[in-house]
């Protein structure tokens, strides 16, 4: 169902609010470039800082600018299963394509809790549903014959894969097949091994300072051009380094402020980088002339 290089869109600020026309900016600068759809808040999008409204408000300016050009997988995962039912529900009646669900974190709930989790988002809102496994920010793993269970769910459509382990996306190809179930890295640094063994996409961070890079690499590979995909791989692999100097999205939001696409400002408890690692990034981003 979705396939090829979605961005995990940044949220801009300015003066502590959510900078709409920025947002709305990024948004048509992406199609542009040739991204192939759009994720609002999400990790990178700083959802964990956003208010109730306006996690709901960036869905809805997504929704509105990117007008059914790609789509739109909002973010409306919590860990209070309530509350995700509200906020899945949100993004349905704003016109989001599908919603992105993180496990629950924190909570640390059981393989059943996770299934029975998700489940019941599914039942309770009539949109697709990925879901989305991440466990170094989570602290829990969502195991593969759970995910295989999950698939069987008619409106639970993939999965964002984000432990970076191809030993793990096999098994959920194994426990998903013949489910029309896709599968979408959560991981810049696997997204070629990825698509190589199986994958549809990525979920990039890196997309949202070089949306061009990412977008050609997924379309040479389904064109068979395989030197290329590979190419674009290794070219690629320092500046996601670069991505994660620091807690994702220190690094990603600074690069993007740095290349003038939106104001130097993020929220607390993250602070914005400063001192060597910018120096560091300030030459990663001139070698691949994006400043």
């Amino acid at each position: 169902m979705f396939k090829g290089s979605f961005v995990a869109i940044i949220t801009p600020f300015k003066n502590g609010q959510i900078d709409e026309e920025t947002l709305r900016k990024l948004v048509n600068w992406h199609i542009e470039n040739g991204t192939d759809g759009i994720i609002p808040c999400g990790t990178t999008g700083e959802s964990a800082t956003l208010s109730y409204e306006e996690h709901k408000r960036v869905i809805k300016i997504v929704v509105e600018e990117v007008n059914k050009r790609v789509p739109v997988i909002a973010g409306t995962g919590s860990n209070n299963t309530k509350e995700a039912i509200e906020l899945t529900e949100a993004a349905r009646q704003d016109g989001a394509d599908a919603a992105l669900v993180i496990t629950p974190y924190y909570n640390k709930p059981t393989q059943e809790g996770l299934y029975q989790h998700f489940k019941k988002i599914a039942e309770e809102v009539a949109i697709p549903i990925v879901m989305y496994n991440v466990p170094g920010r989570t602290a829990v793993d969502m195991l593969p014959d759970t995910v295989g269970r999950l698939s069987k769910i008619s409106n639970i459509v993939g999965i964002k894969d984000a432990t970076g382990s191809m030993k793990v996306l096999t098994e959920i190809i194994e426990n998903t097949r013949g489910n029309n179930f896709c599968l979408l890295s959560g991981d810049d640094f696997v997204y070629f091994p990825f698509l190589s063994v199986g994958g549809d996409g990525v979920i990039s961070v890196v997309a949202n300072i070089a949306p061009k890079i990412t977008a050609e690499l997924y379309d040479a590979f389904v064109n068979g051009n395989l030197d290329r995909a590979r190419e674009l791989h290794f070219a690629v692999n320092e500046l996601s380094r670069a991505m994660f100097l620091q807690t994702n999205p220190i690094p990603v939001k600074k690069a993007a402020a740095l290349m003038g696409l939106v104001e130097d400002e993020i929220r607390l408890p993250l602070v914005s980088m400063e001192g060597k690692a910018v120096e560091i990034l300030k030459d990663v981003l001139k070698k691949y002339k994006l400043i």
